[in-house]
């Protein structure tokens, strides 16, 4: 009996997947407790595009499985300065929780904790400053970063609304 090769076993991942929280959720009924998972999942291919998503399942695997199409659904690109480092400093803000985030020299490697290290290093920054204020719950924190790296603009950005060129605004 030949064996075929499994298709997906060759494929090169688009995504790097990071599982960044997972609850144990309770539901109390007439015959004793349901439980469900929770997931919160990060995906990004580290030259600049990030996403998160969560899902909820009866077993692990597939909540992280749904977490994972639900990311995929919501990939945003980040701005990213000398290959390394975002091109300003930036909050970010979610329900309680605040994030903010400010460029660092080149070897400075990433300063932050938990849910906001692994959105930044799947979206490919490798030298960041981060602060968190307020709420430290994973998805609070993970949603904060995200909304932060979207309003990130680049040089040529800010010359198109200012009506300048680039070259003006750079020195």
């Amino acid at each position: 009996m030949e064996r075929k090769p499994r298709k997906d076993r060759n494929v090169e991942k688009e995504f790097e997947e990071r599982v960044v929280t997972i609850n144990r959720v309770t539901k109390v009924v007439k015959g004793g407790r349901r439980f469900r998972f929770a997931a919160l999942v990060v995906i990004g291919d580290k030259k600049g595009r990030v996403g998160f998503g969560t899902g909820k399942a009866n077993e692990v695997p597939d909540a992280i499985k749904k977490a994972i199409e639900d990311a995929k659904k919501n990939v945003i690109n980040v701005p990213i300065v000398n290959g390394t480092t975002i091109p300003h400093e930036v909050t970010g803000r979610f329900g309680a929780g605040e994030v903010f985030l400010r460029p660092a020299s080149e070897g400075t490697g990433v300063i932050a904790g938990g849910p906001v290290r692994d959105v930044l290093e799947v979206a490919g920054i490798n030298d960041i400053l981060t602060k968190c204020i307020g709420s430290r719950t994973p998805i609070n924190m993970v949603h904060a970063t995200v909304s932060a790296l979207q309003s990130l603009k680049t040089v040529e950005e800010v010359a198109r609304l200012r009506g300048k060129k680039p070259e003006e605004i750079r020195g």
